[in-house]
């Protein structure tokens, strides 16, 4: 059998260019030993980029699989964030190392809206499949699923002192819940439109909502209990002259009569902003409000405490007695000064922020000093950071710093290679950047008009750009200056390619014309003595269709012109004659690309096929289905006849053109492909797409097998199909608003395999022991044991009943109730057998109680009734009474000694603060001595 041919795999190697996605939101973060305000986390397509925006640097990231991330949220006490995606999965990393060891997956879309509780032991997650779920932290499980809302949910909210939650949608409506009782006893429907935002103000007594409209309305929530004990009645509230607003859209109730809290609106605040509301934030302690829409601007309000606003009502009601006594000289009958509590005097506009660009997301934070430091991530790629100073009359914002410099304002249209294969370009509608490969940092950022193609010229000392106005602009690397604009073509410059010569570059434009262009270098005017490179025309090939795409066969003879009549022309590259036309695409060639050999050209168009011709006799070898939709790029491997295509379906494919084979593709892009350059010697690939991301490719040694990779792909699909298969059942369990959280995954559905394969295995084992135990007292002699299943031995010799716990331990928490619950009944008994004797051992009594617990409500009505089960029953009943018994003992034993520790330590501390307080006032006395005496002796 001869040698297969080989290919090496292409794996992803490095994502940069861009500083923050625009799906997910921006958070400040605080890392180890680092000041509050200076770290921001933002989204960055898949991954979280942690940046210093002092330094302008990015100081951790971190790593997602595949699903870009579409929410943060850091925890309370600052340790850890959590992730939402785009695939409905939930991930909490650590700040400190950056490693995730806890994921949650529960949700069917992306994750909207995330939130600790105060203590950060329970998460809420809402997403776009309209549930909430509540997850444990600490247990690392889902609690329960929360159903009612009927579009995306876009806020949550908890209230710590009662165990409320509060949820908004689009859908128009804000929802109470009960979570000791799990179950929604409150919608409010005073909304005439989605809500986008909301947040509590006044120690969690008013509820402040964003609509899609300019009014930010605000709500009074009394607590019914609370008004009982004051002896008020349930249907009154604590009465503000905010009252008396209009009662047209008042928060009305699905239920007639109050529960748990009451909820009225009190008036609302006009934001200058037309449009919906996209952020409404507040600080830790709720003393300062910002919201923001689909604009530029950023308003900030101020939130008065309840001594302030006494104090500014005292002084208007002066004003109104002065006012009223002046009135009194004048005329004899004049009303009592009466002045009304408003809420605009609760809740003032402090100041605007203007940004450089419309914001998409924002977040904020007070520093003791009362300065208010805001990060904004910006829909052009940008992060900004402002200060406001609060306790000022008129504060206004001060950008404290803008991350720009890593990433490019609009999509990247074109890159490519230095011949080193060390330097990258990339240029988009505003500017060009050079990065080095190696460490991913900009070495030269240039201004320039939108770009359509550009290429390095030989020594890698200039680059040259062609741009939608139909200019040739050339840059010089070493100064970061533009040597020369030349209008070359009176439409949009589509394609440019350097001649096989490397003396000049031949572009072709949007005004029919292909030109011919040479490198010159001419005395530089500015300083006389250095020369500069410059292009000068030479001929013009005359088309009758817009030109997309110009490449040159490496021998020089032929060029290869792509029309926008769907055909490809071919013409001899000295004398301009027509050769070959090459027609076929039912829609325009996008790109194309001659092999080394000049033997073969492959073109890719709009109608999502790639055809591979001949260049002898322009016949065409194959046709291929490549791409989802439009074919954006396509380009040979240097010295191979293997070839990539970049699509608008986010994909980038490897061909080979000999024998018309699809090799591997490349996923990690989250929007359209729009370009890709391959390094000279072919190891690396480079790519940018509409999620403003560069992504870089690096080939390996591993080599690819065509027919494992169709089979790794076949059960890639099947795994998908089966993991999108019914949720299961709970047999007796109506669905209500409350449900399970997890959700069947092919995760779960392994670890169901898993489970049976290790009863099985158990099973086999005990029968085997019996035979043995038989044959031995047959034969009235002890025989030699059974040899033991290998996978007994790699574990360590372990039982058969211990390897069936170890593999349950390795099953992940958060997955291990619907790992259980799609167990077919027969493995059940075997497996209440085993958790006896886990139980009477003392093993894992905690994971063993809670498999116990979730398999007895999930098949209550089986085991009942099989009569076998009845003594393993009454066994379990009573060890795990016992057993849990004893393990909470121990547990409050050591409860108390930590806090009698804590106790101890706190006291030795104090004394330890004030003794080290006082060394320091004896040092600083001892140093402000000795400066008075340096100033004695000079003087």
């Amino acid at each position: 059998m001869g040698l297969t041919k080989q290919y090496l795999r292409y794996v992803a190697s490095a994502v940069f260019g861009v500083i923050g996605s625009q799906k997910a939101n921006i958070v400040f973060v605080t890392l180890k030993g680092g000041e509050k305000g200076r770290y921001v986390a933002v989204g960055a397509c898949e991954h979280v980029f942690i940046w210093d925006v002092r330094k302008a640097e990015k100081v951790l990231i971190l790593e997602g699989k595949k699903h870009e991330v579409t929410y943060l949220c850091p925890s309370p006490d600052g340790v850890h964030i959590a992730v939402g995606y785009e695939d409905g999965g939930v991930r909490v990393f650590s700040l400190l190392n950056g490693e995730s060891n806890i994921s949650f997956s529960g949700h069917k879309s992306a994750v909207s809206v995330i939130k600790y509780d105060a203590l950060g032991a329970r998460l809420v997650t809402g997403s776009r499949d309209t549930d909430v779920i509540v997850w444990d932290i600490i247990n690392e499980c889902g609690l329960y699923r929360l159903k009612g809302h009927k579009d995306a949910v876009t806020q949550i909210l908890f209230l710590e002192n009662k165990n409320l939650l509060i949820t908004s949608s689009k859908d128009s409506f804000v929802k109470w819940w009960d979570l000791d009782t799990q179950h929604c006893f409150k919608t409010m429907v005073g909304h005439r439109s989605e809500v986008w935002g909301m947040v509590l103000l006044n120690q969690e007594n008013r509820l402040l909502t964003g609509s899609a409209d300019s009014e930010l309305r605000a709500w009074d929530i009394q607590y019914i209990e609370e008004c009982k004990e004051v002896g008020e009645p349930q249907e009154k509230k604590v009465k503000t002259p905010l009252m008396d607003e209009e009662e047209d859209d008042e928060g009305l109730d699905e239920e007639p009569e109050e529960r748990i809290v009451s909820c009225k609106k009190v008036g609302s605040i006009l934001r200058e902003a037309r449009d919906r509301v996209v952020s409404l934030v507040t600080d830790a302690k709720a003393n300062v409000l910002a919201c923001h829409g689909l604009d530029a601007t950023l308003e900030v309000f101020t939130v008065l405490t309840e001594e302030q606003v006494k104090k500014k009502m005292e002084r208007k009601l002066k004003k109104a007695k002065k006012k009223a006594i002046s009135q009194e000289e004048e005329e004899e009958d004049v009303p009592k000064p009466v002045v009304e509590r408003k809420l605009s005097d609760e809740i003032q506009k402090l100041a605007n922020i203007k940004a450089s660009s419309k914001i998409r997301s924002m977040d904020c934070l007070m520093v003791p000093n009362g300065e208010m430091k805001v990060a904004l991530l910006l829909q052009n790629n940008t992060v900004e950071t402002y200060t406001l100073k609060t306790k000022e009359k008129s504060p206004t914002g001060t950008k404290t710093s803008r991350l720009t410099l890593s990433g490019h304002r609009t999509d990247v249209r074109t890159l490519a290679f230095s011949s080193d294969n060390i330097a990258v370009l990339s240029a988009s509608g505003e500017t060009v950047k050079v990065w080095n490969r190696s460490t991913l940092q900009v070495i030269r950022t240039m201004g320039c008009e939108y770009a359509l193609c550009s290429l390095f010229v030989p020594g890698d000392r200039q680059i040259i750009l062609g741009t939608k106005s139909g200019k040739i602009q050339i840059f010089d690397l070493a100064s970061g200056s533009l040597l020369e604009t030349t209008d070359a073509h009176d439409g949009a410059l589509w394609s440019m390619c350097l001649s096989p010569d490397q003396r000049g570059i031949v572009t072709g434009g949007a005004d029919k014309t292909v030109k011919f262009w040479d490198f010159e270098l001419i005395k530089d005017q500015d300083s006389g003595m250095s020369k500069k490179l410059t292009v000068k025309h030479t001929r013009t090939l005359q088309l009758d269709e817009d030109v997309l795409c110009v490449r040159c066969s490496p021998d020089q003879r032929l060029l290869a012109v792509s029309l926008l009549d769907c055909t490809v022309k071919i013409f001899y590259t000295d004398s301009l004659k027509f050769f070959l036309s090459l027609y076929g695409h039912k829609l325009p060639v996008l790109c194309l690309d001659i092999s080394h050999d000049s033997a073969l050209i492959a073109t890719g168009s709009a109608d999502r096929n790639v055809k591979i011709w001949g260049l002898d006799f322009g016949d065409c070898h194959r046709s291929m289905f490549a791409h989802d939709d439009s074919v954006m790029f396509l380009q040979f491997v240097p010295k191979t006849h293997l070839f990539f295509t970049a699509g608008k379906d986010r994909r980038i494919k490897q061909w080979d053109a000999d024998k018309f084979e699809h090799i591997q593709t490349l996923e990690g892009h989250h929007r359209e492909v729009w370009c890709l350059a391959i390094s000279p010697n072919g190891d690396h690939i480079v790519s940018s797409s509409h999620d403003k991301s560069i992504r870089l490719w690096e080939r390996t040694r591993e080599p690819i097998i065509l027919e494992e990779e169709k089979e790794m792909e076949r059960e890639a699909e099947y795994e998908e199909s089966l993991a999108k298969g019914g949720e299961p059942v709970v047999p007796g369990e109506t669905k209500g608003e409350a449900e399970p959280a997890g959700k069947k995954t092919i995760e779960t559905v392994k670890a169901a395999e898993r489970i049976m394969e290790a009863v099985e295995l158990y099973r086999e084992e005990s029968k085997k022991l019996e035979e043995h135990r038989d044959a031995c007292e047959a034969a009235g002699k002890e025989l030699p044991p059974p040899k033991m299943n290998p996978i007994l031995v790699a574990f360590g010799n372990i039982s058969p009943s211990r390897y069936v716990l170890e593999v349950m331990k390795k099953v992940r928490s958060s997955e291990l109730e619907l790992s259980l619950l799609v167990l077919p009944f027969p493995y059940v008994p075997d497996l209440l057998q085993l958790f006896n004797g886990y139980v009477q051992q003392g093993l894992e009594v905690e994971l063993v109680c809670r498999c116990l617990f979730f398999l007895l409500r999930v098949n209550f009505g089986q085991i009942t009734s099989n009569q076998m089960l009845l003594s393993v029953i009454d066994e379990l009943r009573a060890n795990t009474i016992s057993k849990v018994r004893e393990i909470r003992d121990v547990l409050g034993f050591n409860s108390a000694g930590l806090q009698f520790l804590q106790r101890e330590m706190e006291s030795k501390e104090d004394v330890m603060f004030f003794a080290d307080a006082t060394e320091r006032f004896i040092e600083k006395r001892r140093k402000r001595r000795k400066r008075e005496r340096a100033v004695l002796t000079i003087t």
